[in-house]
């Protein structure tokens, strides 16, 4: 699931004339038979997807870019007529193993990578969410180089399709960015009092609800299977986890996926090794634990303090130092 970061380093397309393109490639580890060409939440074109994962089309398409549907989880890619694009890719590492090659490989690779790069950034971003301005000069640097390289060899009609709805784009981020400092501010009013109690099931058996665990501070995350940036956090996790065993908290987590993935929610927590406690909630996003703490995107991390007060609505992320500072102040 891409965040808003996303939308906000680069826009999304603009379609040019429309023209014959070959699209074919092989998945491994497929999670689909079809694949699913989309513009502006509308299905533009359905790709059949073999058992074995590969797949080829010919169909006639506007220049642009596009978002490729495959299972739950999306990448960007050109169309141009004239183009013979082979995709290869392993669903279960996906971005990372995006790779392309053929007439109109160089665009798409480029593409690819972009995805990346804004991943890192996004980490850099976290601890800018307080600071607009830099928030934003980062963002526009970024944009900067990302112009110069498009420049650089890339098919001109790559540029124009980000550059058509780049003003409409920063302008709704902006409005988004003006919407999360607000909720980050409401997230704030929550700490120092009671937190909303949870009783949901636990992967290990039966059901834990935050009363049980009252005498230690409790750091919980908030996160799904389909989560890319939740994924992300789990080393980070780990290693936290490893640093204070035995100490005054609980680590817990709180998977919000459907009722449709709730046994590859068991089967993630096993083959990932997750530790702490690790819980299914009962109504995914509407659950009543998720609404108190207005949770409408995760991760999302919370801490309680064993009276179970909240000691923060929306603290640090593993990944993020300030998490050790704050632990090390509450538990050393």
């Amino acid at each position: 699931m891409r965040h808003f970061l996303i939308g906000l380093l680069l826009a999304g397309s603009t379609v040019f004339a429309q023209g014959t393109v070959k699209f074919s490639g092989k998945i491994a580890n497929p999670n689909t038979d079809k694949l699913v060409v989309v513009k502006d939440n509308k299905a533009m074109r359905v790709i059949k997807v073999a058992k074995d994962g590969s797949f080829s089309e010919s169909f006639e398409i506007p220049t642009g870019i596009y978002d490729v549907m495959i299972g739950q989880e999306f990448t960007e890619v050109f169309f141009k007529a004239g183009q013979d694009l082979n995709l290869t890719m392993d669903t279960k590492e996906f971005d990372e193993s995006i790779k392309y090659t053929g007439k109109g490989s160089k665009e798409n690779n480029f593409l690819a990578a972009k995805v990346l790069e804004e991943e890192a950034m996004g980490e850099k971003a976290a601890a800018l969410q307080n600071k607009p301005d830099e928030l934003m000069k980062l963002v526009n640097d970024y944009n900067a180089s990302i112009a110069k390289r498009m420049g650089d060899g890339l098919d001109p009609d790559l540029k124009k399709s980000f550059e058509a709805k780049m003003q409409a784009e920063m302008a709704a981020n902006a409005k988004a960015q003006e919407e999360y400092l607000a909720m980050k501010a409401k997230n704030a009013e929550m700490n120092g009092k009671p937190s909303a109690s949870f009783n949901y099931e636990n992967h290990k058996g039966g059901t834990t609800k935050l009363e049980d665990l009252r005498g230690k501070y409790v750091y919980i995350d908030t996160w799904a299977t389909w989560c890319g940036p939740c994924i992300r956090e789990i080393p980070a996790m780990k290693k936290i986890e490893e640093k204070y065993h035995g100490k005054n908290i609980h680590f817990v987590g709180i998977s919000i996926d459907e009722t449709k993935d709730y046994e590859k929610w068991k089967k993630f927590v096993t083959d990932r090794q997750l530790g702490g406690i690790q819980l299914y909630a009962d109504k995914a996003w509407q659950s009543d634990f998720c609404r108190a703490y207005n949770i409408n995107s995760i991760p999302r991390f919370i801490l309680i303090d064993p009276n179970g007060m909240v000691v923060d609505a929306d603290a640090p992320r593993p990944s993020d130092p300030k998490l050790a500072e704050t632990l090390d102040k509450l538990l050393n």
